[in-house]
């Protein structure tokens, strides 16, 4: 069965698939969704509860909360992809030269894989922030510099059991370069298992994105984003419960799509599934 046939079968990643491309659609068509200017403040409409105004209700400042949402999945998206493709670029560069080349090579890059797994990611990036100034541009790349060791142990992985096969013997036979080998025989057939640990990386970026504004160490405001939403929502939780409910829900919805997509992409790439 192609992986087509397998993929739309699976309901579950067919759902992660939508919810995707709806937070897709949502970023790209921000200007035309959105209500309200997100920055926009009114002060005679503080912390108004969901209304049809204000569908979502207004935060402390009395910024439209929907607007600052969909805006704040903009945010989302950048971060996600940006961060996961930086980690997705260095893990696949050391994986690659560690799964291809071994020897003492492989040796060096898996120990200091090891070394940076033992430092518990969250608390790393907690500390490396403290000494920079908070903002998009850091968070992306700091969450990029401290992902991509599960990526790296993945490819290598891949490399090891890849590099046995006949194909790649045949290139190294008629003369081809290591290079070419790699990126052009090797690393296409490794593309699957890149792509899935790509999707799920994006849900942990995007978690460690909400995780950090929350904090008030991520995304500075006024940019919209749903961690700094929340910090509204827990400052004035008693009054002001749909501060916390509705980016909380986005969040948890986009983080479940994308673990969703990636599981159902996994499926129908295995082998063993298919008949």
């Amino acid at each position: 069965m192609n992986f087509w046939g397998t993929f739309c079968k699976n309901k579950l990643a067919l759902t992660g698939s939508g919810i995707v491309l709806l937070l897709f659609v949502v970023s790209l068509l921000a200007p035309w969704l959105a209500p309200y200017d997100p920055g926009q403040i009114d002060l005679k409409n503080v912390l108004e509860s969901p209304s049809w105004n204000n569908l979502f209700g207004t935060d402390q400042l009395g910024r439209d909360v929907l607007s600052r949402m969909i805006w704040g999945a903009r945010i989302s998206l950048k971060v996600g992809f940006a961060a996961t493709g930086l980690a997705i670029i260095i893990g696949v560069i050391l994986g690659a030269t560690a799964g291809y080349y071994s020897g003492w090579g492989d040796a060096v890059i898996m120990r200091f894989v090891d070394i940076m797994l033992c430092f518990p990611t969250f608390f790393l990036i907690l500390a490396v922030i403290a000494f920079l100034e908070p903002s998009i541009w850091n968070i992306m790349i700091i969450i990029g510099l401290t992902g991509w060791m599960g990526v790296t142990r993945l490819v290598r992985a891949d490399f090891i059991s890849l590099r046995e096969r006949d194909f790649v013997k045949a290139a190294k036979t008629i003369g081809a370069s290591d290079l070419r080998i790699i990126f052009i025989h090797i690393l296409p057939n490794a593309m699957a298992s890149i792509l899935v640990a790509a999707t799920l990386g994006i849900a942990g970026a995007i978690l460690t994105e909400s995780a950090l504004s929350f904090l008030g160490i991520g995304v500075q405001p006024p940019t919209p984003s749903w961690g700094n939403i929340l910090t509204s929502g827990y400052a004035n939780i008693d009054i002001a419960w749909w501060l916390s409910l509705y980016p909380g829900m986005a969040i948890l919805i986009t983080v479940v799509g994308y673990n969703l997509l990636g599981e159902g992409i996994r499926d129908s790439l295995d082998p063993r599934l298919k008949k």
